[in-house]
């Protein structure tokens, strides 16, 4: 397996799910894996991790580090590419090396609405098709990227494998709802990026502190968009019902789960999944989100109503203030949906498509 970063490295979904998938095929008995990635792989890592070095520094550098990592292509049997920039040479499907690709978004248009050059994205775009090109299959976590991969890429559908993500279920406990206090808090745990939706939240709270005085707004993350959002949050004139904690550690993030009425992951554009939704779930509070990409595809066996139209202000609020009316679903049923997704169970499937292929 070839990454981006490892999460102890460098947060993120990408680098979690890259991170988590290894930890679980590593549990397998009958599978021999290793991965190497970005930054330093952190001392709870299964044999096997490897790192290119430090994070940071040039992009074009650290691809040509990566692409000639031969050491990456000892005693391969498939190499499993997780960004299609960072990752050795591969014979793929006229070779005797198998090559799968993780499509976890595309880059080219991720780089647009962060604000690159047009000629910036096109380059990424013409690197994307090069390296998707000789993939014997690519995978994504919902239908939402396969139409993507077809329609902006013109991958063929029977080259692309849906594998929904799984969730470590050992991180978090379903806890009781709080009561008896003072406020009731709504997380929110995303990138602070535009097209991650904040904006959105942000223009609804007002509402629902007119409904709700005592509802408070934590925001987790950190971004480029940080500046912006902070001003729009303090033009609102709401004074203390809206915090921005920052990065903060795992075990910290637990806390902040258990002490929330619910989560909101609002995102308006290029969701490929939303791993952070099950996180939520795992600890038993119901993440309402928008109907973005693959996002619905996380609660929509649990309550459907928890998916509102993306960037629509007035429906978010009235779906979060029907929330703290008490209009969710239980800790408990939250905790049982997660567990219908699990780390090994995704393990499982890879491991299937690696047999399939070689």
């Amino acid at each position: 397996m070839t990454g981006s970063e490892w999460f102890a490295a460098e947060p993120g979904g990408l680098n979690r799910y890259f991170t988590e998938l290894f930890h679980a095929l590593a549990r397998r008995p009958e599978v021999s894996v290793s991965a190497v990635a970005w930054g330093a792989p952190g001392r709870e890592e299964p044999p096997g991790a490897r790192s290119w070095g430090a994070t940071g520094g040039s992009t074009a550098k650290r691809a040509r580090v990566a692409f000639l990592d031969r050491a990456a292509l000892r005693r391969t049997t498939v190499l499993d590419r997780h960004f299609c920039l960072y990752g050795p040479a591969a014979i793929g499907r006229r070779g005797s090396l198998p090559l799968v690709v993780h499509f976890h978004g595309p880059w080219a248009a991720e780089s647009r609405l962060t604000g690159q050059s047009e000629l910036a994205a096109k380059a990424k775009y013409l690197i994307e098709r090069v390296r998707y090109a000789g993939a014997d299959r690519l995978v994504v976590l919902s239908s939402h990227f396969r139409d993507v991969l077809g329609a902006d890429y013109r991958i063929p559908a029977d080259r692309i494998a849906v594998i929904p993500p799984g969730v470590d279920l050992s991180r978090f406990r379903a806890a009781p709802l709080p009561v008896g206090t003072e406020t009731r808090t709504v997380l929110c745990v995303r990138r602070l990026e535009r097209r991650m939706g904040i904006d959105t939240l942000l223009r609804c709270w007002p509402g629902v502190v007119a409904e709700h005085p005592d509802a408070r707004l934590v925001i987790v993350g950190t971004g480029t968009a940080e500046r912006e959002l902070r001003a729009m949050a303090a033009g609102a004139g709401l004074g203390d019902s809206i915090v921005f904690a920052g990065h903060v550690a795992d075990d910290r993030l637990a806390d902040l789960y258990e002490q929330a009425a619910l989560t909101v992951v609002p995102t308006t554009a290029l969701e490929g999944f939303g791993l952070i939704a099950l996180e939520s779930l795992a600890a038993g509070r119901a993440p309402i989100v928008t109907d973005c990409g693959g996002l619905p595809d996380s609660v929509r066996g649990l309550d459907p109503s928890l998916i509102v139209p993306a960037g629509e202000a007035e429906a978010l609020g009235a779906r979060i203030t029907a929330a703290l009316h008490g209009a969710l679903p239980t800790p408990e049923r939250c905790r049982a949906h997660a567990e219908t997704f699990s780390w090994d169970v995704t393990a499982q499937r890879h491991v299937a498509m690696y047999r399939n292929i070689t």
